[in-house]
């Protein structure tokens, strides 16, 4: 993902809360210091949406099915 500056990605002014279970936390954290990511909620925010611009890339519509276009 690209980095910008803060005045270009304008204010982070909403927040989101989430909770995890002992394992949850423990494979993240595992993770965290494995590949030594410094910054946690960038990190959160770069997983979250590249997950969700992939799944709508993959959803979006098509002209013809899936069955269709096998043929």
């Amino acid at each position: 993902m690209n980095l910008k500056k803060k005045s270009e990605c304008g204010n982070r002014d909403k927040h989101v809360t989430f909770s995890l279970n002992e394992k949850e936390y423990a494979l993240i954290e595992s993770y965290i210091r494995k590949y030594r990511i410094e910054n946690r909620s960038r990190w959160f925010r770069e997983t979250i949406i590249s997950f969700i611009l992939k799944n709508l890339e993959q959803d979006h519509p098509t002209l013809f099915d899936e069955n269709e276009m096998r043929r």
